[in-house]
């Protein structure tokens, strides 16, 4: 029964019940508990604790890297994908290169594509999420196996849209522009603004709208939009900005992340130029609140040791990390204990990255609110985001009334955006959810009710950071009793009554 039909029949019964009072009494009242179906009103909530365990949430966390050369020949993907990934179980994400050398100088042929397609289809069949990045050499010399015209990668581009579009559900993010050593976007003859503008343009119209994009530094970003300011992009609206991330796979390797930052200030530079690392970590800051960062530490330095490496990640917003790479650094991450309150206490520091790369949603309290008056239920729930960025897909928050007594089951779609909560350097910071529930018409008995997260494009549940397990309908929050209505009287007194 919808809640307009329940509002309807409540307001309707209402008026009744105010006549038949009026004519009638105690008898009136009487027959509107029967109409009602219910008599008081008891709520309990659940208790909350915060686990340490790993998630393994869609669309962020640690990945492998996985290449493949498309040629003519017919390959097959579906048994090279079951030999590769029948190791990789302890990521949900995979970053797929893709080598399209072999059609540098002209269209990808029939073949190629269709050897495309089949690589996405069989990298469907697998439990990942995906990060694409298209490019045209692993050996870092581009002036030998890049196209020579631009055009020729924005033909690419458009040629592979119908594919991209197909494979919607299973991509998060394509990585790079097609060019530079392995697809990095530096060393290429098309490095200028108007050729990296023209190759985002082309590749945001060949991929789904749901797919964002990642380019290599801040400075390629800010010239690509024609954005300084990250405040000025409106998260979700399809544009390009609003869909442009980034990739670092210089990350804390030294004061510049290997020629990510520049030296000087964005005054002494320009705006669209290289800033100092301060700068360009307070940019992103900013600009990771509405579009993903991930890639690769390298080179094991000051700037990677723990504690240092938690605070840049918490301003960067980190969504996604290489699991392979630099082992140097992430084996001196393993060997750190954490040493904060709370059930990461004495964790090894990899493991302690693992569960705060990207979101990590915890449920950190439940209560209910009952208007006697409207015979409805008011839910609330509060969630927090301790992980280093936010939910960048789109979620849906279902809240579900189960009775323990039939199988009557209620759902209900509470319309609010968790992409808000930033995580990072605002994880401190909460959510309040809210739901009203219309009662009338409900007979006596029990509810449990359970808040259930779902990444609305894939489909796939939400797990969060608490100590019990999801069920069917998602985290159990709490209890509706629903009390006989002929007891009511022996019970309470209707006048002055706040809790029915």
């Amino acid at each position: 029964m919808s809640d307009g039909v329940r509002r309807l029949q409540r307001g309707l019964s209402l008026l009744l019940a105010l006549f038949l009072l009026g004519m009638f009494g105690l008898f009136g009242v009487r027959i509107y508990f029967e109409l009602r179906g219910h008599g008081r009103v008891h709520t309990q909530s659940a208790v909350f604790t915060e686990s340490a365990k790993e998630l393994k949430n869609p669309n962020r966390g640690f990945y492998h890297i996985h290449g493949f050369r498309i040629v003519d020949e017919e390959t097959d993907f579906q048994k090279e994908i079951f030999e590769r990934f029948r190791q990789d179980t302890d990521t949900s994400l995979a970053l797929i290169e893709i080598n399209l050398q072999q059609y540098a100088k002209g269209e990808i042929s029939s073949r190629g594509l269709a050897n495309i397609r089949a690589l996405f289809e069989a990298l469907s069949a697998t439990d990942k999420q995906l990060i694409i990045r298209f490019l045209y050499n692993w050996d870092g010399e581009t002036t030998q196996s890049e196209p020579d015209d631009l055009s020729i990668i924005l033909g690419h581009m458009e040629q592979l849209g119908p594919i991209l579009k197909e494979y919607e559900k299973e991509v998060f993010l394509y990585q790079g522009l097609f060019t530079g050593r392995w697809g990095e976007m530096n060393g290429t003859s098309f490095s200028q603004p108007g050729a990296f503008r023209a190759l985002a343009e082309g590749l945001a119209q060949a991929a789904p709208l749901s797919a964002y994009l990642a380019v290599r530094t801040p400075a390629q970003w800010r010239n690509i939009t024609g954005i300084a300011d990250p405040a000025r992009v409106q998260p979700g609206d399809g544009t390009l900005a609003s869909r442009l991330g980034l990739f670092n796979d210089g990350m804390l390797g030294n004061q510049g992340d290997y020629g990510t930052y520049g030296a000087s200030s964005r005054v002494e530079q320009g705006a669209f130029s290289p800033w100092n690392r301060e700068e360009e970590l307070a940019f992103q800051d900013q600009l990771c609140r509405i579009v993903p960062l991930g890639g690769e530490v390298i080179n094991d330095n000051p700037y990677n040791d723990f504690e240092n490496a938690l605070e840049d990640f918490s301003r960067m917003h980190v969504t996604y990390l290489n699991r392979d790479y630099d082992a140097q650094v992430l084996d001196k991450w393993a060997e750190y204990v954490a040493c904060e309150e709370g059930c990461f206490q004495g964790m090894d520091g990899l493991s302690y990255m693992e569960r705060h790369l990207g979101y990590r949603l915890v449920l950190r309290e439940a209560s209910f609110a009952y208007d006697w008056k409207r015979d409805s239920l008011k839910t609330y729930v509060t969630i927090q985001n301790v992980g280093f960025a936010p939910l960048y897909r789109e979620v849906q928050v279902q809240l579900t009334f189960l009775s323990t007594s039939n199988d009557r089951v209620y759902s209900y779609e509470i319309e609010q955006d968790l992409r808000q909560l930033c995580g990072g350097t605002q994880a401190k910071d909460s959510q309040v959810l809210s739901r009203e529930v219309s009662l009338w018409g409900e007979q006596t008995g029990s509810f449990q009710v359970y808040l259930d997260i779902t990444d609305r494009l894939s489909g796939q549940r939400i797990l969060l950071g608490n100590e019990k397990e999801p069920e069917k309908y998602g985290y159990f929050i709490g209890e509706v009793e629903l009390g006989a209505a002929e007891t009511f009287w022996e019970e309470e007194k209707l006048e002055g009554q706040t809790d029915v």
